[in-house]
């Protein structure tokens, strides 16, 4: 017995310890590496749903106070930095308030000019090509079928993805002046083209708002099960979504 009382305090000490470094270790990758996400709003269907979670990449784009916890940082601009990709999908701190994070595609790079006509995105004068696929149908509580145009449309390096226009090409701002993205900035839309509050609303994001590039779903569920209803947790699960790359 007496051994057994010599062996508790060292034996809860090794536990406290390895819970610390655990906590440290996994602050460490949420800081520096890899940051859970998850979409609360629609504006990025059909690529995200609501319900998603996902990994964000914090190194793609380097490091800023924003990248930090509760964007608490101890310099300004971004260090080790790296430049989005026309057409990622990237996190950042909301400019209006830089408060809220925010996930929306970037569309326009430093020094493009960017506008939506007709419904159409143009960069640089040129409209972005973009190919009807099925339309996306859903009933409303009436059992009435309501059907969405969808689209594939192709930035000017390639990047394809689906974009859906609730409202066809007469949404609320599918008509947008010219914008100018200014150096050191990005202009980023939702893939929901007319349920979203992105760039065409409220301007740029700066280079020093980002936080990180999407990069892959590691759960999702359709909200019909809460956290106190364990038995719903399998059939609110979407499989299908689990570890898909996000494009």
């Amino acid at each position: 017995m007496a051994k057994e009382r010599n062996r508790k305090p060292g034996t809860t000490m090794e536990t406290v310890r390895t819970i610390i470094y655990a906590l440290l270790i996994a602050g460490v990758v949420r800081t520096f590496a890899f940051q859970p996400f998850n979409i609360p709003s629609g504006s990025m269907i059909p690529t995200l749903r609501i319900g998603d979670y996902l990994f964000v990449s914090k190194f793609s784009y380097g490091y800023s106070r924003y990248s930090m916890p509760l964007g608490i940082g101890f310099f300004n601009g971004r260090i080790f930095g790296g430049a989005p990709d026309r057409g990622d999908v990237a996190v950042f701190r909301y400019p209006p308030t830089n408060r809220e994070d925010f996930i929306k595609r970037i569309v326009g790079m430093p020094g493009d000019r960017v506008q939506m006509v007709a419904g159409r995105l143009h960069i640089n004068g040129e409209a972005v090509p973009r190919r009807r696929i099925e339309d996306h149908l859903s009933r409303n509580q009436r059992g009435q079928v309501r059907r969405a145009p969808q689209y594939e449309e192709t930035l000017p390096n390639g990047r394809t993805y689906v974009i859906r226009e609730s409202f066809g090409d007469r949404g609320p701002a599918d008509n947008t002046p010219e914008f100018v993205v200014p150096a050191n900035n990005y202009f980023a839309m939702g893939d929901n083209r007319d349920d979203s509050n992105d760039s065409r609303g409220w301007g740029f994001v700066p280079a020093e708002n980002l936080i990180g590039r999407a990069e892959i779903l590691f759960y999702s569920t359709d909200g019909t099960a809460g956290w106190l209803q364990p038995w719903r947790w399998v059939s609110a699960t979407r499989f299908n979504r689990i570890f898909d790359s996000i494009n």
